[in-house]
């Protein structure tokens, strides 16, 4: 049986048919932009080796997939959605350089104050909640 999972990859939102459990969907490569080759699950130069039990009937997995591509993955059941996060070496080279986006808040008497006002000096940022 087939059903349509709602897969969230970054800024991209594709309807793909599964197989099996929806809380284990099992997709076709294809569908995500992976080709299967004798050389393992391909994009473009990109291969990865696989084991012969990772496909069954040509199709893999999606927490397999997230794991051969060291992303995180969830998946919502209930609501037929799964959503796969960035890798860490991803995540990492976005913080490579440490450099905080600008924004503005109010200090505690309302002034604005914005975080490039600080120029390159070094800032602590504490942040609060009552809940």
């Amino acid at each position: 049986m087939t059903r349509t999972l709602t897969l969230l990859d970054g800024p991209a939102r594709l309807e793909i048919e599964v197989a099996g459990p929806i809380d284990r969907p099992s997709v076709a490569p294809g569908d995500l932009g992976w080709d299967l080759k004798p050389e393992g699950l391909c994009q473009g130069d990109i291969c990865i080796p696989l084991r012969a039990t990772t496909i069954a009937d040509g199709r893999i997995a999606l927490t397999n997939l997230a794991g051969l591509l060291a992303r995180p993955v969830v998946i919502d059941a209930a609501g037929a959605v799964a959503a796969l996060g960035t890798s860490a070496a991803r995540r990492a080279e976005q913080m490579h350089g440490l450099a905080a986006p600008d924004f503005t808040l109010p200090d505690p008497q309302g002034n604005p104050v914005s975080l490039s006002d600080f120029g390159r000096r070094k800032r602590l940022l504490l942040a609060w909640s009552s809940w």
